[in-house]
């Protein structure tokens, strides 16, 4: 599997990145680089996890050649950090990132970029070792995150406090029977710390999970999108200057990526290939069989985490993952609602400070993706009702 390092000293590069101060060198090379090129090809930075899949697999089927765009091979990228700084810096104009990620580089380092469209949703769970049965055994134990700013330590932390259980983040001390540490660590390294013994559990996007159950190390005791339901994990975020100065050129990118996300739900097997280690491009590390656990399981996948409980709302009809591209501003507030009260490390001053409708109409432009998928047949194409409001659905 891939290594995505998240030491301590990754994570401080990755938060004076989100200061204002320490983007500004970034911010100014993107400036002279916009000025030198300002028609730049399409460069997507990404990680190599399933995150990333719309974005590959636009570029895997040709969507954005098709849509007349110079593109280059996407970059794979070691990193958080990494990705963020290639960014910031002009380096690559299109990119996925964690969706709080996107609210901590808007307002906390003042970055010039917007969402522009999601990624996917639901696609995560929380996996624990065999002697856990339930939540309330996590007491006393270490659960890892894969970042402070990510829906997976919301919902983990909302979790915990629903069974009285205290989320802490020192990293030394002996725990209360009440208490969870909780520690980032990268997501490959999430299956071999459960199999070692070394954490409890761990909640973190796909096809981790998945290979954690191939391993025979750990048991998925709940799928995020059985908490928070349909909630996004990843979205597109785009440099601002790209969607004011080259508007056209932007609505065909976000074409391609929502076309991306059409083929996949048609396609899950397929995509699933092409994602892997063994794909024509090598986009992962994967092996194919268990990326295809995740986009195309089998049927009898459902029965079986009814039985145990890790999806309780049958009733929901959820996906293990799912592809569809509107950014629902009722998400967006709810989420800047949720982060208020989670705990991160770091200055998270600035969170406190944002008005959730505010950030829904400021981080978030919706004019491109509406007319992509307008052009794709509208919101039924994606499963869902003609509309592009919702009520969030959460029961912890």
């Amino acid at each position: 599997m891939c290594q995505l390092p998240m030491t301590r000293r990754e994570w401080l590069k990755l938060a004076s990145l989100f200061t204002v101060a320490g983007a500004a060198p970034l911010l100014g090379a993107l400036d002279a680089r916009a000025a030198s090129e300002p028609d730049a090809p399409l460069r997507i930075g990404y990680l190599p996890i399933t995150d990333a899949a719309p974005l590959l697999v636009a570029h895997n089927n040709g969507y954005f050649a098709q849509a007349g765009l110079q593109v280059e091979k996407p970059t794979l990228l070691r990193s958080w950090a990494q990705l963020v700084e290639a960014f910031l810096s002009g380096q690559v104009n299109v990119v996925h990132l964690l969706s709080p990620m996107t609210i901590w580089a808007r307002y906390g380092s003042h970055a010039p970029a917007k969402v522009v469209a999601w990624n996917h949703v639901n696609g995560s769970a929380l996996t624990v070792a065999a002697e856990i049965g339930k939540l309330a055994d996590l007491g006393g134990k270490t659960v890892a995150v894969p970042f402070w700013y990510s829906i997976h330590n919301v919902v983990l932390q909302d979790m915990l406090r629903a069974q009285g259980l205290v989320p802490v983040l020192t990293k030394d001390g002996a725990l209360k029977p009440n208490e969870v540490r909780l520690v980032v660590m990268a997501p490959a390294d999430m299956p071999p710390a459960l199999a070692a013994k070394q954490i409890a559990g761990f909640i973190v996007a796909e096809p981790f999970n998945a290979a954690a159950e191939a391993l025979k190390v750990g048991k998925i005791l709940r799928f995020t999108g059985d908490v928070w339901r349909d909630h996004a994990c990843c979205v597109v975020f785009m440099h601002e200057r790209d969607l004011a100065e080259r508007p056209a050129w932007s609505q065909k990118v976000v074409d391609a990526i929502v076309q991306a996300q059409v083929w996949t739900r048609a396609h899950p097997q397929e995509a699933a290939q092409l994602l892997s280690r063994s794909g024509a491009n090598h986009y992962t590390p994967h092996a194919a069989g268990i990326l295809q656990s995740v986009l195309a399981p089998a049927p009898a996948d459902e029965a079986r985490y009814l039985a145990d409980r890790a999806i309780v709302h049958g009733d929901w009809h959820e996906k293990r993952i799912d592809f569809q591209p509107y950014p629902y501003p009722a998400y967006t507030e709810e989420l800047v609602r949720r982060l208020k009260a989670t705990q991160v490390e770091g200055n998270g001053q600035f969170i406190n400070a944002l008005d959730p409708a505010f950030v829904a109409r400021d981080l978030v432009d919706d004019r491109f993706v509406k007319k992509s998928i307008e052009a794709v047949g509208g919101m039924k194409t994606f499963g869902l009702p003609a509309t592009y409001a919702r009520t969030e659905t959460i029961v912890v």
